[in-house]
């Protein structure tokens, strides 16, 4: 379609007052589309600061349960839990035994009757000794025994209570095989957001800290994808679904927004986007050194997702995001 030109068209006339801009505005961010991430960890009365990720914390089962009800007042959607265990091994067997940390959250949620959905990462470098994201066989990550220990966690937190799970190991054939135990294990009903598109981004340092997750030896690029594939994220979203996938993911969001793009551009399903550790931590320190306004600037990104197709957005700015747009 042909638009007149100056001087009939003026852009400028639907931006000219808040109420006009309001009005127009085609990218709406709402609390009830975002999830917020919390770290988990043994204790009680637990709040301990994050030190690269100023204002996060890792949180006792008792002091989540409290982090939570303040988090359903805001009206956020829910919470992504990840798990800080007491001990570990090889196999990362906390992340599928009944008394796991992240399953006693879940209960002691359910048990509080948060009406947030609670959403758990699926994967093993947090439990494992190793910090990989599957069980190691000559030094190497080993794809096809790791799906059976991915199953296995994931029937045991849909029995503690969760809501979604959310595979992140970026094995192959991960979510099919979650897909099926959950289904034998008669849990057809539990969804999976799966981390479709997750890159070995250097944007993830602060997570491993906050999660104590970092590999002990090598790194993840054997399993995450390569930051210059485009492509190649588009064919893994593809299999996703194709295995049972019902929310596909990208993370990190801001570097990887082209990707997000053209997922929109190519799937229906929903697409969901993680704002990541080192994201938050970039904004949260230049506002700390006031170069940068703090809510403005993380208020700006999280709606650049939004915009790219994002229809859930994950951030660490959850909390503060919910009271902004109030």
């Amino acid at each position: 379609m042909h638009e007149p030109e100056f001087p009939v068209l003026r852009l400028r006339r639907l931006r000219r007052t808040p109420a006009l801009r309001g009005l127009t505005r085609e990218t709406r961010l709402s609390a009830d589309r975002i999830l917020c991430p919390l770290f988990v960890r043994e204790g009680e009365g637990v709040r301990e600061p994050i030190p690269s990720m100023p204002g996060q914390y890792r949180l006792s089962v008792d002091a989540l349960v409290a982090e939570a009800r303040e988090l359903a007042d805001l009206g956020l959607a829910g919470v992504l839990l990840f798990g800080l265990p007491g001990s570990k091994d090889p196999t990362g067997s906390g992340a599928w035994v009944e008394d796991g940390i992240v399953q006693r959250a879940a209960r002691a949620l359910r048990e509080a009757g948060s009406p947030l959905l609670v959403v758990a990462d699926l994967c093993l470098c947090e439990y494992t000794d190793h910090g990989h994201c599957g069980v190691l066989e000559g030094g190497e990550v080993a794809n096809d025994p790791t799906l059976e220990l991915l199953a296995r966690a994931a029937v045991s937190l849909a029995e503690a209570g969760v809501d979604i799970v959310a595979p992140s190991a970026m094995m192959d054939g991960q979510v099919a095989a979650v897909r099926r135990g959950l289904d034998e294990a008669g849990r057809p009903e539990i969804p999976i957001i799966a981390y479709a598109a997750k890159f070995a981004s250097a944007f993830y340092g602060p997570f491993r800290e906050a999660a104590d997750s970092a590999p002990a030896s090598g790194d993840r690029r054997g399993y995450q994808m390569a930051p210059p594939n485009g492509r190649e994220a588009l064919r893994e979203m593809a299999a996703d679904l194709a295995e049972g996938a019902d929310v596909l993911m990208v993370k990190p969001a801001l570097p990887y927004l082209d990707v997000l793009r053209r997922a929109r551009e190519r799937f229906d399903a929903p697409l969901a986007a993680y704002h990541v550790s080192g994201e938050y931590a970039m904004i949260a320190a230049a506002a700390e050194r006031g170069w940068i306004d703090r809510q403005a600037v993380a208020l700006e990104s999280l709606t650049s997702i939004a915009r790219a197709g994002a229809d859930i957005v994950i951030t660490y700015f959850a909390k503060e995001a919910a009271t902004w747009l109030r």
